[in-house]
This record gives structure tokens, C-alpha cells and sequence, in this order.
């Protein structure tokens, strides 16, 4: 089984992919990872620390918090996002890793308020439909872990944008997490543009299902 300093090495050189694709801007943006099992590791979360800059990220400044009751174990100050992260990970079992982001064109739906809709078949194959659109949640505590858990649990998308705030993405693996962080800033680009050059074709419903099963039992290794 995985150690908790291998996950802190593998959440660390994650945080990569934000900047690299533009998901994020200065020190905004973070990763959180768990080992999903019975033990000790699987109450503890691998998270980014508050306020360091991505290149001075290393596996030692991750820090590594009880699920439960928020303990931080590590030197370093966690992520104002933590008790946000600790609660989908009390009520969603099946998620070990997740993503937080204020990528440009995710953030723009949600700042009009709007869910992504699904007219791409890569949108289907990944999400199983549109990006749905969570409440208004304040920073800081539970609130926002809580419409995540509310919106997702029930829901074929890893990623929610919340209004008038960003992205969070789950996934089985942080690496998982990050993937959808990804393609969600990538359909949200790609949906905007197609409202500029006119009135986007919706894809049926059962094409959907069918696209994203394919994807999701058929496509790859």
C-alpha cells in the first residue's frame, strides 16, 4: 500500500499540472489526495499548503491532516480549503482525490451562474453530460463541501463549478482529479466559443449515456 510521504510526493508534483495549463493564477488553486483503504491513511489527507507559490512546493511542505478533526500534522499551514476537502471525503468514501480551481472560462459560467452544457461528444465521454452549477458557498468551513457532496453525489460529472467561485473536480485518484480539473476548463473554453459563432446542437440524451459508458467501461488500456 501506498505511504503517506509517497503521497505527499505524488500530490506535490500534481500541483504542476495546474499552472501548466492555465488552470490557476499565483497561489490559488489546490490538490488533495487519500489512500483509499481501512487504516490510518484513509483518515488522513495529503494537502497544498495556504498561500506558497507552486515552484516552492516540495513533498516536505504538503501538509497532512486528519480527515476527522482537522489536525494538521505537518510545519506548514493547510489550504484555507481544507475543511471543504475533509468533508467530501466524510461523505463521499469512493473519492481520493480532489481538485480545486479558478480556471478562466469554468469561472466565467460560474460567475453568470450558468452550468456547462454538453454539446461535445468529449463532454459526454467524460462527464456523462453537462458540468452542473453548485450554490453559493462561503470559504473556509464546510459550506462549500457540503453543496459539492449535495450536487455530485447523485451525478455522472466529476466536476461542479460553484457560483461566483471555481471548479472542484473529485476523482478515485488525485492524479483523476486533476484530469477532470483539465477537461473541465477545456469544454467550458470550447462551449463558450461555440456561443460566440451561434446556437450550439444539443446531443440526445441516449447518445450521451451511450458515449460516456463507452468511454467509461470501453475506451483505453
Amino acid at each position: 500500500m501506498m505511504s503517506l510521504q509517497t503521497l505527499q510526493s505524488d500530490v506535490c508534483k500534481l500541483h504542476d499540472y495546474l499552472p501548466s495549463n492555465n488552470l490557476v493564477s499565483w497561489t490559488s488553486g489546490n490538490i488533495s489526495g487519500r489512500i483509499l483503504g481501512d487504516d490510518i491513511s484513509h483518515r488522513r489527507m495529503v494537502i497544498k499548503p495556504s498561500g506558497l507559490l507552486f515552484e516552492d512546493l516540495t513533498p516536505e511542505t504538503m501538509c497532512v491532516v486528519d480527515i476527522d478533526t482537522l489536525e494538521n500534522h505537518s510545519a506548514y499551514k493547510f489550504s484555507s480549503d481544507t475543511a471543504t476537502h475533509a468533508y467530501i471525503y466524510k461523505h463521499m468514501p469512493e473519492v481520493g482525490g480532489i481538485v480545486h480551481t479558478h480556471s478562466p472560462y469554468a469561472t466565467a459560467w460560474a460567475a453568470v451562474g450558468k452550468p456547462i452544457p454538453c454539446f461535445l461528444t468529449a463532454m459526454a465521454d467524460e462527464f456523462g453530460g453537462s458540468i452542473p452549477l453548485g450554490d453559493f458557498a462561503l470559504i473556509g468551513g464546510e459550506e462549500i463541501g457540503r453543496e459539492v457532496v449535495r450536487v455530485l453525489e447523485d451525478h455522472n460529472s466529476p466536476a461542479i463549478i460553484m457560483q461566483n467561485h471555481g471548479v472542484f473536480t473529485i476523482g478515485k485518484t488525485a492524479k483523476d482529479a486533476v484530469k477532470a480539473a483539465v477537461m473541465c476548463e477545456d469544454v467550458a473554453r470550447t462551449s463558450f466559443l461555440a456561443h460566440q459563432l451561434g446556437t450550439p446542437i444539443p446531443i440526445d440524451e441516449d447518445d450521451i449515456a451511450k458515449l460516456h459508458h463507452r468511454y467509461t467501461h470501453v475506451y483505453g488500456q
